[in-house]
């Protein structure tokens, strides 16, 4: 007995783990900037485990665009969740490892439109059945 099926619910499960990438983007900053926060840190200005709450969100969206993007009756969603996923996973990776510098606020965008996509994709473009939901 499946808990949750994923196939018909990738599209909530990624809107709201979008939605939560975002609080957590937004927060972080907020956050940190408090001293207390930064004393019990050690002055490092983040936890370990924050910092990994990012990968999580990603690894969660990752499952949940691949589920959206192979049920979707309309290819363009498809395409635009992959490119949005990616450049979201390209600008926190980058983040990880600063590669090049980005401003800061460059994540808002991939992650707010993942989660319209999301939205989008559940209300306009889901198959009823199994056949239908090739990509086109």
């Amino acid at each position: 007995m499946k808990i949750i099926n994923i196939s018909s619910r990738s599209d909530l499960i990624g809107a709201l783990a979008s939605s939560f990438c975002l609080i957590h983007c937004v927060a972080t900053p907020l956050l940190f900037t408090f001293p207390i926060v930064n004393s019990a840190n050690n002055n490092h200005g983040h936890n370990l485990w924050w910092g990994i709450l990012d990968l999580v969100f990603l690894g969660i969206s990752l499952l949940a665009v691949n589920k959206s993007a192979t049920h979707t009756t309309k290819s363009w969603v498809g395409y635009a969740l992959w490119g949005t996923w990616g450049s979201l996973a390209l600008i926190i990776l980058n983040e990880k490892i600063s590669l090049i510098p980005i401003w800061e606020e460059a994540i808002y965008l991939p992650a707010i439109a993942l989660v319209f996509l999301h939205i989008y994709n559940r209300k306009y473009c889901r198959c009823g059945n199994e056949k239908c939901c090739a990509v086109k």
